[in-house]
């Protein structure tokens, strides 16, 4: 049994001053977490080739380009636009990986809690 001058005895009982302590605890241990979690996704890159592998897009977890490769093969001066769309679906492929494994690091540290409402 606690004794506080402004509750007297507590009988152990956790006060709502602590329960808020703990849970500010908490909140910030999944922050940080989740900063981590973050981190090191935006540091993987993430590749995607299409068109049996003629055209490959390479970006970061930031969701940044950083590379697309182009073989000889793929270009044709008479079909422009089937290159250009190869390179649309191999960019698009990269950054849909990237944006999964956001979500699959965020999930695994949240529980798949959607704390956005928080502004985490």
């Amino acid at each position: 049994m606690g004794y506080s001058a402004r509750r007297g005895f507590t009988n152990g009982k956790v006060s709502g001053a602590q329960r808020q302590a703990e849970l500010q605890q908490k909140i910030a241990e999944v922050q940080e977490q989740m900063n981590a979690a973050q981190e090191a996704v935006e540091a993987t890159e993430f590749t995607a080739s299409v068109g049996g592998g003629v055209v490959e897009a390479r970006v970061n977890g930031k969701k940044e380009v950083l590379a697309v490769t182009i073989k000889p093969e793929a270009v044709d001066p008479e079909d422009v636009e089937m290159l250009q769309d190869l390179v649309v679906s191999a960019v698009n492929e990269a950054l849909r990986q990237a944006g999964e494994a956001m979500d699959q690091s965020m999930n695994s540290v949240t529980g798949g809690l959607n704390l956005g409402a928080f502004g985490l």
